[in-house]
C-alpha cells in the first residue's frame, strides 16, 4: 500500500468514527431532528466519497474489488443533488 493511500484510509476511518460518536445512543427520530448531527455525518459522508473517488489510488481499489467504491462515491453524489 502507497503512503498516501495509507493516510487517506486512515483520514476515511477518522470520519467513520467521528459519524458513529455522533450517533451513539440516539435513535432515529432523535437523529433527524437533530439538524447539528445530521448535517455533520452528511458531510463526513461526503468526504468520504470524495476520498474514495479522487484521494485512493487505483491500484488499491483494484486491490480490494469486495469495497462498494463505485456506491460510496455514489452516495456522495446523491447526496450533493
Amino acid at each position: 500500500m502507497q503512503l498516501k493511500d495509507k493516510r487517506v484510509i486512515d483520514k476515511i476511518l477518522h470520519r467513520i468514527q467521528l459519524i458513529l460518536h455522533y450517533c451513539d445512543g440516539i435513535d432515529y427520530n432523535q437523529f433527524s431532528q437533530n439538524t447539528m448531527i445530521s448535517e455533520a455525518c452528511v458531510f463526513n459522508l461526503l468526504q468520504i466519497g470524495e476520498m474514495c473517488n479522487k484521494d485512493l489510488s487505483d491500484e488499491l481499489k483494484g486491490k480490494y474489488v469486495n469495497v462498494p467504491w463505485r456506491q460510496i462515491y455514489g452516495l456522495r453524489n446523491r447526496i450533493v443533488q
